[in-house]
């Protein structure tokens, strides 16, 4: 189809990725509710371009800025000279517009990290690459004195995380408010690293080099707990659905937690990871009763994680391991 819009073929010709007037096929991508994704092909060139929404598409009203689109850019930029080819290759950027275009990657080379999960290809080997992809962004950007005022952008990870997903659930779940509000309001106070913000499954593509790490609009100057708890919820909720993998989750849990805490030399590791510990059943309970429900389990499935989240919350889980076995002691 040609652009939805003018303003998207002008981007590219300002970028000097086209020429005025040239064909440009434009296929919107599905799977994300927080920004607009095209694939963009002229002759034999593709890319993929993003633009952040001012309302996410989802069922409540969940707004946010979408200046997230520039963070998001220069997160790209910040990762890629950390880690290259483990995120896309950002390509160009119009902050006016609030469109920046990055390498498409080719679907017969990618796989989604979620759709292996969900299909029981479970391997171990993925989850301790991420947890060691994670570590080394957190550890480069822990020591970097421009990332502060580069990603002070508390407002946007407020709207996106901690309101939406701690502090919805505590509103859902009032007797344990008293529990859940201070964890949210240490997690908005903790100033350590360059957090990502939405380190899921869906987010990660494995390539043949390892893991790539897309989708960093919640990019935050803050508490990498954050992220390490977020990559490890999806591992503990797919216990309830991958029938036959739980094995194989569990040991994906302990090594991408492993690989990951290799890496914390900017506190001690064990304060990362008891924050990571409190967040995680916290987290698990949002996925059923915050803004952004997961949409793969059943009614069911729904309820028993209601449940298990809710106890391990009132646990006070110290460690990882302390939490994944409050939530599946069975």
């Amino acid at each position: 189809m040609s652009a939805p819009e003018p303003a998207l073929d002008e981007f590219l010709v300002d970028a000097g990725l086209i020429q005025t007037g040239q064909a440009t096929v434009w296929s919107p991508l599905t799977g994300g509710v927080s920004s607009d994704i095209w694939r963009a092909d002229a002759g034999e060139q593709s890319w993929c371009v993003k633009r952040a929404l001012a309302q996410l598409k989802v069922a409540a009203e969940w707004k946010a800025p979408v200046e997230r689109n520039a963070f998001e850019w220069d997160y790209m930029q910040i990762a890629s000279a950390i880690a290259p080819g483990h995120v896309p290759t950002p390509i160009a950027h119009d902050k006016v517009r609030g469109l920046f275009a990055m390498a498409w990657l080719a679907p017969d080379q990618h796989r989604l990290w979620k759709s292996e999960l969900l299909a029981g290809r479970v391997d171990v080997g993925d989850a301790a690459a991420m947890g060691d992809l994670l570590g080394r962004i957190h550890g480069a950007t822990a020591h970097d004195q421009t990332i502060p005022s580069r990603f002070a952008t508390d407002a946007s990870f407020h709207v996106l995380r901690i309101d939406a997903y701690l502090l919805a659930t505590a509103c859902a779940h009032p007797d344990l408010a008293p529990l859940i509000e201070p964890i949210a309001a240490r997690t908005a106070q903790t100033k350590r690293v360059l957090v990502h913000g939405d380190v899921s499954p869906k987010n990660i593509m494995l390539g043949p080099n390892g893991p790539i790490l897309l989708d960093a609009e919640c990019a935050w100057f803050g508490d990498p707990a954050f992220d390490l708890a977020f990559c490890l919820n999806h591992l503990l909720i797919k216990r309830l659905l991958v029938k036959g993998a739980e094995a194989a989750l569990a040991a994906s849990f302990d090594a991408l937690a492993s690989a990951y805490l290799a890496h914390v030399d900017w506190e001690p590791v064990e304060a990362v990871e008891a924050r990571a510990a409190a967040l995680l059943p916290v987290l698990a309970l949002a996925r059923v009763d915050g803004k952004s429900p997961v949409e793969y389990l059943d009614e069911a499935q729904r309820g028993l994680l209601r449940e298990v989240a809710r106890l391990a919350i009132k646990a006070q889980p110290a460690t990882l391991r302390d939490c994944m076995h409050s939530m599946f002691a069975g």
